[in-house]
């Protein structure tokens, strides 16, 4: 009887469990970071079109870093690029304690921004540097085990959110009646409280910032397999070419695409499908548990699916539930149109 390769050979556990963290920490700072768009509305006063300029910061750090991250990449190593992502990372967390100071939103959303600047460099390094510890028949499943650990760090930042931020809020705070106070307080008193609300924004960003400090400095000390893109010297234009004539490099893009549109929209506007029903953001933080839950149970379903069914069919599979889940968040009214939103998480366990 054949013996199955190991998912991590011995030699490469404690290297595969570092990067593995890293899955937690970017899936922290998104699920942190979704809230935050009510948050400010509420403290700033800002209308639906600016609040959203939030997660325009957040993931416009992802575009725009992308690709250099992946020609650094490729001119150095792997563990470069965890190190200058972690780096990036840490600064833009701490750059959250002078916006707090300055109550500049600006301020806030360049910190964000930097801060997914890091984000980037960690997303484009660490799936291919687990990719390379261990066999390549179990590349797929190990990949999916270590993104099994994004949805815990999604929950981790959803409840420092719920916990730490929206409940300490003043700004949140309503009377007897279920009036919003802040609404009705002269300038004076809005004032005093906008300074207290951004500095309980600004704590939970700060100790993030020092916690990933801590974690480069771990993997700083400690000796990493030295893997990296060695295909060669970076030629932009041939390299596209020849990509372009790859067409599962091809398809696979544009479903990525739509996969990381679909994802954001289902994830940001649970809070908006909430309150349309009469669920306060506060509330729906705990709808938003529920899909990452379930979201972590389907990671963790399929890592054990993939050894009996083949990836692609099992694919195929959860497509069909995300369809049929969208439909009835799409036709479905009331708490059974957000269920159908929130289990289309379920569907979408796998498909990153």
């Amino acid at each position: 009887m054949t013996k199955k390769p190991a998912l991590v050979p011995k030699e490469l556990l404690i290297p595969f469990i570092l990067i593995t963290s890293l899955f937690a920490l970017w899936g922290f700072a998104n699920d942190i970071t979704n809230p935050m768009v009510a948050a400010f509305k509420r403290v700033l006063e800002l209308n639906n079109t600016q609040a959203s300029w939030v997660q325009l910061a957040f993931y416009g750090g992802y575009f725009t870093m992308a690709l250099p991250a992946a020609f650094f990449i490729k001119k150095y190593s792997y563990k470069t690029g965890v190190l200058l992502g972690l780096g990036l990372y840490a600064f833009g967390a701490c750059l959250f304690y002078p916006a707090a100071a300055w109550e500049s939103y600006g301020f806030f959303l360049a910190s964000l921004y930097i801060l997914t600047f890091g984000l980037a460099f960690l997303e484009t390094t660490a799936n291919p540097y687990i990719l390379s510890m261990g066999p390549e028949a179990t590349a797929t499943q190990r990949l999916n085990l270590a993104q099994a650990f994004n949805p815990m760090g999604a929950l981790a930042g959803l409840f420092v959110a719920k916990t730490f931020i929206l409940n300490a809020l003043q700004s949140n705070n309503v009377d007897a009646s279920g009036n919003i106070i802040f609404d009705g307080l002269d300038e004076v008193a809005k004032a005093a409280i906008r300074t207290n609300d951004l500095m309980v924004i600004r704590n939970p960003y700060v100790i993030l910032g020092l916690v990933v400090i801590a974690i480069f400095a771990v993997i700083a000390m400690v000796k990493m397999p030295e893997s990296k893109d060695s295909s060669g010297k970076i030629d932009f234009g041939a390299t596209m070419k020849r990509l372009l004539k790859n067409r599962n490099f091809v398809e696979g893009t544009f479903a990525q695409m739509f996969y990381v549109g679909a994802q954001i929209m289902v994830w940001t506007y649970i809070y908006q499908y909430a309150e349309s029903i009469g669920i306060s953001t506060y509330d729906a933080v705990n709808y938003a548990y529920a899909s990452l839950g379930i979201f972590l149970l389907g990671r963790w379903i399929c890592t054990f699916l993939m050894r009996i069914v083949e990836p692609r069919k099992l694919l195929a599979l959860f497509s069909v539930l995300a369809m049929i889940f969208t439909l009835g968040a799409i036709f479905l009214t009331g708490l059974t149109g957000l269920y159908s939103l929130v289990a289309i998480s379920f569907a979408m366990s796998l498909m990153f």
